[in-house]
C-alpha cells in the first residue's frame, strides 16, 4: 500500500507553501490508489495550540484534501521513548551539556573563521565525573545521534541520484534538555511505525533526509523502503520567505477574501511545473496529471494578482448545480440556473453576484434628474427589439447618439443612473441582458 504523510506543526496558520507541500503528497498518494495520512507534530509544548490545529483541518476540508488517518506524536510518546532507549543502548545517543548560549558562540566563532558550524562532539569526551559535575551545577542534557562519516546516497524523485556527506553535518539534536523529542526523531519513528513509502517535501529538508536515512538504519529500518523527492521551495512574490507564524498568504486569508478553493488546488499543483497553470472545476484531473517529475529546479514564486485571476476564471466555468448551495447560503436561493451562467462572466466571486442581483432586481434608491427626463424619453423609444445579448447597449447608444448628437459621459451616465442608481459598476453591455427589456423600460419610466 501506498502511504504518504503531512505532518505540520500548529504553531501558526497554515500558509501556501504547507499547502503545496501537503498538495503534493496528497495528489501522488491518490494517483496511486494509496493512503495520505494526516499528522500532527505537536511535541513542542510551549508553541503548539489546539486552534491552529483545528484551524489547518477546516482549511483542508475546505480545499477536499481528505485524510485517511489522523495522528498527533503528543499522543505517541511511549513509542519514541522506546526507540530513543533502544539507540542509547546501541551507542548512537550521547549526552551534551552546553547552553544554548555556548552553542551559539561556538557556530559563530566557525562562521567567522569560514568553516561549516558543525558541532565539535566535545561532549563524547566527557567522563562519567565531569557529567556529575554538571548536573551538579543544575545542568541538564540534550541528546545527540551521532553520525557516521560516511556518504548517504538516495535516487530522488524530483531530482534524480543525491548523495550526502555525513561528515558535514552536525550530529543531530533528538531530545532536548526539557526531555521533549524533536520533529527529525519522531517523524523517522512515525514513519516506520506507519510504513510511509513516499516522503516528498521541499529542498530545505534535504540534509535532514540524509540524517533521516542513517536514523531509519539505527533503528533497524530498511531506508530504500521510503523513496524521497524534493521540491524547491515556495517564496512570495518579491523572493522573500513564507511564515506560518507571521500568517502571510494563510489560507484562511484567502477564503475569507472569497477565492475559490480549486482555483487554489490547481494553481499550487502545477506552479514551478512546465504544465500550464489552467483551472479545474474538480481535483480528478489534478490527479490523473501529477507527475513529481514534471517540478523544474528554479525556484517557484506565489503571485496572489495570478491567483486571484485564476479564480475568475474558475467562476466563468462553474455550472451552476456546483454554486447552486452557496448561492442558498448568500440569500439567493430564488436564482435560477438562466441568471447565473449570464452572470457568472461578470464576476470576480461567487459573492459578487449577490451585487449583481440587487442591481438588476432589487429596489433602488435613486433620485430622480429631472433634467435627464426628456432624454431617458427619447431612450425609451429608442430601445431596440428582439433579443437582447451584449450587442444591445451598443446598438441602443449607437441610435441615441444619432437622434441625440450626444456623446460620451453625457450620452452613457444619465442611463446607468437611471438603470443602476449608480456612477459606476459592471459594464453596462453585460448587464442589459441580464435586466431584460421589461425591467429596463420599467426603470426608465420611474425615472422620468
Amino acid at each position: 500500500m501506498i502511504k504518504l504523510r503531512f505532518a505540520p506543526s500548529p504553531t501558526g496558520l497554515m500558509h501556501v507553501g504547507n499547502a503545496r507541500t501537503a498538495l503534493v503528497n496528497w495528489l501522488f498518494a491518490k494517483k496511486h490508489g494509496g493512503q495520505f495520512i494526516l499528522r500532527f507534530d505537536d511535541t513542542d509544548v510551549a508553541r503548539s495550540r489546539d486552534e491552529y490545529a483545528e484551524a489547518i483541518l477546516q482549511d483542508m476540508a475546505w480545499l477536499g484534501w481528505t485524510h485517511d488517518a489522523l495522528f498527533h506524536q503528543s499522543k505517541r510518546l511511549d513509542l519514541y521513548r522506546k526507540a530513543f532507549e533502544a539507540l542509547k543502548a546501541a551507542g548512537r545517543l550521547y549526552a551534551c551539556y552546553e547552553t544554548p548560549q555556548e552553542l551559539d558562540f561556538k557556530r559563530k566563532r566557525l562562521l567567522s573563521l569560514g568553516q561549516p558550524p558543525v558541532y565539535d562532539r566535545t561532549a563524547l569526551s566527557l567522563s562519567d565525573e565531569d557529567k556529575a559535575r554538571l548536573e551538579g551545577e543544575g545542568r541538564k542534557p540534550h541528546w545527540r545521534f551521532r553520525l557516521e562519516h560516511r556518504a548517504v546516497t538516495w535516487q530522488d524523485l524530483a531530482r534524480g541520484p543525491l548523495s550526502y556527506e555525513g561528515g558535514a553535518l552536525s550530529d543531530p539534536i533528538l531530545v532536548r534538555e526539557d526531555g521533549t523529542f524533536v520533529y527529525t526523531f519522531c517523524s523517522v519513528v512515525d514513519d516506520v511505525d506507519m510504513n510511509i513509502t513516499h516522503i516528498l517535501r521541499g529542498n530545505d529538508h534535504i540534509s535532514n533526509t540524509a540524517v533521516q536515512i542513517q536514523l531509519l538504519e539505527a533503528l533497524g529500518a530498511d531506508p530504500s523502503a521510503i523513496a524521497f523527492g524534493h521540491f524547491p521551495l515556495l517564496l512570495g512574490e518579491n523572493g522573500e520567505s513564507l511564515s506560518k507564524r507571521l500568517g502571510s498568504l494563510s489560507l484562511q486569508e484567502l477564503r475569507a477574501q472569497g477565492l475559490e478553493p480549486m482555483a487554489i488546488s490547481s494553481y499550487l499543483a502545477h506552479l514551478g511545473t512546465r504544465d500550464e497553470i489552467t483551472p479545474e472545476l474538480a481535483l480528478e484531473p489534478l490527479i490523473a496529471h501529477f507527475d513529481p517529475t514534471a517540478f523544474s529546479a528554479n525556484t517557484p514564486k506565489f503571485s496572489p494578482t495570478d491567483l486571484e485571476r485564476l479564480s475568475s476564471k474558475l467562476v466563468h466555468k462553474m455550472p451552476f448545480d456546483q454554486v447552486k448551495e452557496r448561492l442558498a447560503s448568500l440569500g439567493l436561493s430564488h436564482m435560477d440556473e438562466a441568471f447565473w451562467l449570464i452572470a457568472r462572466e461578470n464576476l470576480s466571486k461567487v459573492e459578487d453576484i449577490r451585487d449583481l442581483w440587487e442591481i438588476c432586481y432589487g429596489e433602488l434608491s435613486a433620485q430622480k434628474r429631472e433634467a435627464d427626463a426628456p432624454y431617458l424619453l427619447e431612450a425609451l423609444g429608442c430601445l431596440p427589439d428582439g433579443t437582447w445579448n451584449e450587442e444591445t447597449w451598443g446598438q441602443w447608444t449607437s441610435t441615441l447618439k444619432e437622434a441625440t448628437g450626444r456623446k460620451g459621459r453625457e450620452l452613457f451616465l444619465p442611463l446607468r443612473w437611471a438603470l443602476t442608481a449608480q456612477e459606476h459598476g459592471p459594464e453596462m453591455k453585460k448587464l442589459l441582458p441580464l435586466m431584460g427589456r421589461d425591467l429596463v423600460v420599467k426603470r426608465l419610466e420611474s425615472a422620468l
